[in-house]
């Protein structure tokens, strides 16, 4: 099979000739530059290192075509383009502030960049919403050359994975703070929804942008916006579905306007509870699985919505991947497909990005492991 049909077949609920793989096609699967400087070296290549996401340091896999293929990669993610003429504000201690008016700062010893100050910090007013000069996704700088990168990855045969960043809840949730935000939410939750809308308008804006026209060669859309931590909801139910459910449903719309591709929603933590919901409003695939949050059993999400739902994801991170060994890690993939490859409806990947503390051995381990174990005929 080509690695689209490989995909696709897989996303229809189909058992493919294997279990597609995936790394980078998004900013919640990729590998951070750290990690990713050690894999090369591990696999003697020498390509040029290039960042696709400033704030966590993600290493941009685009045009890394020998490490994709070595790896049996099927997957290729196409991402927004910066706006032309835009520059961060860089301040003397070395924090910078982006086009949403985040000021990041990178901790002594740190990975990643750290929300350090948001535009709304202090309180949202109807007066400073206005003022705020919110990013526009019609811009058509943000989508130079996207079309040619689909129909080029498409036409090489990669399943495209296009990405639709700056979730509306993590992305209000920053600019308001997170104490802030959650108190909004109970007491004074007009403003806060305002915010949220205006994050939202921009995010479905960029969904016609990026799809507009090539929708039929895309095969998945990415959205992601954490709503779970590692023991529970972030919010409860009922307030899911009375402030974020609704949003998320307009966005989803938006994007079946443009394409039929399956629609892949990122969202961390332990998450159970609201996975119906996520089906009912048109979410195809759930990601990342994040098997060492509570109730995230992966046999048990296969059982309950795997007729329904495809998973993508699912190899542990937190421990596994970091502090296991290759011998380990081969043995966490062969339950992952064991428990959700069955019937198809999965994709073989890492828990969110691969992080700095993770051996490229352990990297390698995971995608051989699979290779190995996802013949399905070899699984009982």
């Amino acid at each position: 099979m080509t690695h689209r049909e490989r995909l696709n077949k897989a996303l229809s609920h189909q058992e493919p000739d294997r279990v597609p793989f995936d790394l980078g096609s998004s900013s919640n699967t990729g590998i951070n530059v750290q990690a990713y400087e050690r894999l090369k070296k591990f696999l003697g290549i020498d390509s040029p290192t290039r960042i696709l996401d400033k704030p966590f340091q993600l290493a941009d896999l685009s045009q890394d075509e020998k490490l994709l293929e070595k790896l049996g990669i099927d997957t290729r993610g196409v991402f927004p383009r910066p706006r032309a003429g835009w520059n961060y504000k860089v301040y003397p201690d070395g924090s910078y502030e982006d086009e949403w008016g985040l000021r990041r700062r990178m901790p002594e010893g740190g990975f990643y960049y750290d929300v350090v100050y948001g535009p709304f910090w202090e309180g949202i007013t109807p007066q400073a919403l206005d003022k705020f000069p919110f990013p526009d996704g019609k811009d058509p700088s943000r989508v130079r050359g996207i079309k040619e990168e689909i129909l080029d990855y498409h036409n090489r045969n990669y399943g495209v994975v296009v990405n639709i960043r700056g979730g509306f809840i993590t992305q209000s949730q920053l600019m308001r703070g997170f104490e802030g935000w959650f108190t909004d939410l109970i007491l004074n939750p007009e403003p806060l929804c305002d915010l949220m809308d205006r994050a939202l308008q921009y995010q479905i804006d960029l969904a016609h942008s990026l799809l507009r026209g090539v929708g039929n060669k895309v095969d998945v859309v990415v959205y992601g916006d954490d709503v779970g931590v590692q023991q529970g909801l972030m919010i409860s139910p009922q307030i899911y579905r009375q402030y974020l459910k609704p949003r998320q449903c307009k966005l989803f719309q938006a994007i079946r306007e443009e394409t039929k591709a399956k629609i892949q929603y990122h969202t961390c933590g332990s998450v159970y509870p609201l996975i119906p919901d996520f089906i009912e409003i048109g979410v195809d695939i759930l990601n990342p699985i994040q098997v060492s949050a509570k109730d995230m059993d992966p046999a048990r999400l296969k059982r309950e919505f795997g007729e329904r739902l495809s998973f993508w994801g699912g190899v542990d991170t937190q421990r596994v991947l970091p502090r296991g060994t290759p011998e380990e890690v081969k043995e966490e993939v062969r339950r992952r497909i064991e428990e959700m490859g069955k019937g198809g409806g999965y994709v073989l990947g890492a828990v969110h990005n691969i992080q700095p503390d993770v051996p490229p051995e352990n990297i390698v381990a995971l995608f051989e492991a699979g290779k190995e174990f996802s013949y399905y005929s070899i699984i009982p």
